[in-house]
């Protein structure tokens, strides 16, 4: 059985949603990579501050 053909207008409304999606996706990773950054910083200062402590 062959697939349905879609017109010009419905493969380019396909194509919207699918990049709108995507757009979704890519800012939802964006956000966990920049919290993942943050956290990183975070702990490093942690780290270099009770390495301070220890050697006082």
């Amino acid at each position: 059985m062959r697939p349905k053909t879609l017109n010009f207008e419905q493969l380019f409304q396909q194509n919207k949603q699918e990049l709108m999606e995507d757009k979704r996706e890519l800012s939802q990773i964006e956000v966990r990579l920049e919290k993942r950054q943050s956290d990183n910083v975070m702990l490093k200062k942690e780290r270099a501050q009770n390495k301070t402590f220890q050697s006082e």
